[in-house]
Order: C-alpha cells, then sequence, then structure tokens
C-alpha cells in the first residue's frame, strides 16, 4: 500500500504545566490515505477538533510524528505551515465565512488571490469551481442574496478551486435544515469521487457520519474506534 497521506505517529498534544496539564490527545495513531472520505466524530473535549487542527497544519503535536503528504508536518514553522496549507489543503467551516460585500465569484477567487494567479485565471477558475458545485447563474450574487445551502456552495468552490489534495471540513452542515444538509452531503461525496478529493470530516451528526466510507470516532483524547462502510455487491 502507499504510503498515507495523512499519518500520525504516537502524537500527543498537551496544555498546561504540572497538575493543570491536559492531554488532548494521547499517543494517537492513525493513517488516512489519498481519497478517502473519513468522518471524525467524538464528544466535546475527546480531542477530535484536537486532531483536526493537526490534520489541517493550523497546530502542531506536542510529541509525536504528523506527517503529510511524506512531510514531517509537525516540525515545520508557521511560515512554512502556511504555505502547505495554501498549496494543498482547502477548508470549509460550518459558518461559511464568506465576505459579506463581495460577489461569489469574487469570494471563489481569494485564495488565487493569495497565490498571485492572474485576473483572468482567477475568474475563469472561479467560474469552474461554482459550476462544479451547482452555482452557474449565481456568480454575482452577494451572500446576502443567497440561501445558507448557496453559501456553503460558494465555500466548498472556494476550497477546491486551488484543486487541493485534501479538504478539511468542520461542521459543514452545521448550519442547515435536513434537506439543504443532505444536498451538501451528496456534493462532497460527488466532489470525493469524481475529483479524487481526500476530505477529513468533523461532524455530530450520525446520519451526515453515513456519506462518509469510514468513521473514526475520540474518546478522551484516543481512538475509541475506526470503522468502515461495508460495500453491499451488487
Amino acid at each position: 500500500m502507499a504510503a498515507p497521506l495523512i499519518g500520525f505517529d504516537t502524537v500527543w498534544k498537551s496544555y498546561g504545566q504540572g497538575e493543570a496539564k491536559v492531554h488532548a490527545l494521547a499517543g494517537v495513531d492513525l493513517a488516512i490515505q489519498r481519497g478517502e472520505f473519513v468522518a471524525i466524530m467524538g464528544p466535546s473535549g475527546s480531542g477530535k477538533s484536537t486532531a483536526m487542527n493537526i490534520i489541517g497544519c493550523l497546530d502542531t503535536p506536542t510529541a509525536g510524528t504528523y506527517s503529510f503528504m511524506g512531510i514531517d508536518a509537525g516540525r515545520l514553522d508557521r511560515n512554512r505551515r502556511a504555505l502547505l496549507r495554501n498549496l494543498y489543503i482547502g477548508f470549509v467551516f460550518q459558518g461559511y465565512n464568506l465576505l459579506p460585500r463581495t460577489t461569489a465569484a469574487e469570494n471563489v477567487e481569494l485564495p488565487l488571490i493569495y497565490r498571485g494567479a492572474p485576473a483572468r485565471e482567477r475568474r475563469d477558475l472561479a467560474m469552474q469551481a461554482l459550476a462544479e458545485v451547482g452555482l452557474v447563474g449565481r456568480e454575482h450574487h452577494t451572500p446576502a442574496e443567497l440561501s445558507g445551502g448557496q453559501q456553503q456552495r460558494v465555500a466548498i468552490a472556494r476550497a477546491i478551486v486551488t484543486r487541493p489534495t485534501l479538504l478539511v471540513a468542520d461542521e459543514p452542515t452545521g448550519n442547515l435544515d435536513t434537506a439543504r444538509t443532505h444536498e451538501i452531503m451528496e456534493l462532497l461525496t460527488r466532489l470525493n469521487r469524481e475529483l479524487g478529493l481526500t476530505i477529513a470530516m468533523v461532524t455530530h451528526e450520525a446520519d451526515v457520519a453515513e456519506y462518509a466510507e469510514r468513521t473514526i470516532r475520540f474518546l478522551d483524547g484516543h481512538v475509541a474506534s475506526d470503522s468502515r462502510k461495508l460495500e453491499v455487491a451488487s
């Protein structure tokens, strides 16, 4: 088997000192392969959010090794981790995080601006990404002119416009009703299959986790279970 895209080797993350020290992660071993769609679950304080911050190169382990694409990302400095995020990781959040006074297309262009892409290339790629998430005809709408589900589609388009290797999704349906939730999850499933996009998604909802092919549950800083969806033979 190929080397994993994401690897935790006895990863610890601790906060505080002495008797006040808390181990958010306590010696976690974990591997995620390219192209997987993984749901990460667990109660508050279980370690799942800490694990996701390390996966997204937003934080580093206290001890142990976090590897991303074969790189010891946990030992990179802040600037190099920012570069890694910019080049290889897209993020989708519960709150959409769109700029309110800019159009859908302009919001999607933002990661390309950070990369210094020319204006024409930015616009072409933004239009392509918006088409991929089903928003043809909404390119010039501001967030206030879009529904919650449409705003999350814009956020997903912004996350995939750079063709990242990994999409980190933090409660991506937390602000949506049931119908919009399933629309967004069907979209993420399609992007996983069609683009080969690796997705690591935190969710509290069991029906949302069902869309993933694998579910990892954290409890008290440990991986409590790691299960895969059984494929039904046709």
